[in-house]
């Protein structure tokens, strides 16, 4: 079983009862600690599907038609998959696609009654808080827990593993294929010669990412320097580091994770005690990035990757 931990700056900072409500119960799960793999049948439809999840092995007997979404990164994988008409609820951190059916479900405090009310063949999630895994299998809900991947490999899969659950395989390997690919041409574009360094902040405080985190291996296709990695306490890879700290390895490059919850940005980061003389704020190497894209391990990590390596290959011709 995949270790649960989260890479979402709320969550690391900040932080269904009713039998009989037509839910389709054609899901089974029992724990199994394996390496994620999926298994079809070779039936036209590919079902029944074994996805070897975080909960197990979950066995899918059809292609589901009622999906609730739990995990802003599932949900998007979700539409990238083709799965979008069969999702019928998404949790209230779940904004892209803008068509996704948006709700007040939470999933970080989930509610049993509220996500059964939503009557779901399948249940995607990305942490078994308050135990709910457990809680919906009782009342026959099938859940599908994949979760925060912490690698770009382990992103991959989950998307391979999404698309078989839900019915759409052969557009997941096409999604997943097509990401490989992009990512594989940054990295081999990326002027690694250079020795850049960089700092990566989740808030204000600031806390930051090593390495060792999900964000850090993107950053590393790179060939980037996390100055992060040095913090005296790596607090399991997003270490809150100190204004002098950071001053003090003037790190070459910036890149801000909380522009839109934080309101940062260049300018704020000039009226940080020691700040306004860092090398990437008096060189214009200050990236400003989506706080979404930035937190999700989904489809759109290319895109993360294209503004990481638009910085590199700016400050590399400078």
């Amino acid at each position: 079983m995949r270790p649960v931990r989260t890479v979402f700056a709320g969550a690391l900072l900040g932080t269904l009862v009713l039998a009989g409500c037509g839910q389709n119960s054609g899901t089974t799960a029992t724990p199994a600690p394996a390496a994620p793999s999926a298994s079809a049948s070779a039936a036209g439809d590919g079902f029944p599907v074994t996805i070897e999840a975080g909960n197990g092995k979950v066995t899918i007997d059809k292609k589901p038609e009622r999906i609730v979404s739990l995990s802003a990164s599932h949900t998007e994988t979700l539409f990238a998959v083709g799965a979008g008409p069969q999702v019928v609820a998404v949790d209230d951190r779940s904004n892209f696609p803008p068509e996704a059916p948006k709700t007040n479900l939470s999933g970080f405090k989930p509610n049993v009654e509220a996500i059964v009310a939503k009557k779901p063949d399948l249940v995607v999630l990305s942490d078994d808080l308050d135990n709910v895994v457990a809680a919906l299998g009782k009342v026959g809900v099938p859940v599908l827990l994949e979760p925060a991947a912490k690698t770009l490999d382990e992103a991959y899969e989950e998307i391979a593993e999404i698309g078989a659950a839900t019915g759409n395989k052969a557009k997941a390997d096409e999604v997943v294929t097509g990401m490989r690919a992009a990512m594989d041409k940054l990295a081999a574009e990326a002027p690694k010669d250079k020795k850049l360094t960089y700092y990566h902040e989740l808030d204000q405080t600031p806390y930051a990412a090593t390495s060792q985190t999900f964000i850090g291996q993107v950053y590393s296709i790179f060939g980037l320097t996390n100055i992060a990695d040095q913090a005296p306490d790596a607090a399991g890879g997003y270490p809150k580091l100190s204004a002098e700290f950071v001053a003090q390895a003037d790190p070459d490059l910036i890149f801000l994770a909380d522009v839109k919850c934080c309101k940062q940005d260049k300018a704020a980061l000039t009226k940080r005690p020691g700040w306004a003389g860092l090398s990437a704020v008096k060189n214009d190497r200050v990236v400003e990035l989506d706080d979404d894209i930035a937190s999700r391990w989904g489809p759109r990590i290319v895109e993360l990757a294209e503004s990481i390596g638009a910085a590199v290959a700016k400050a590399g011709t400078s």
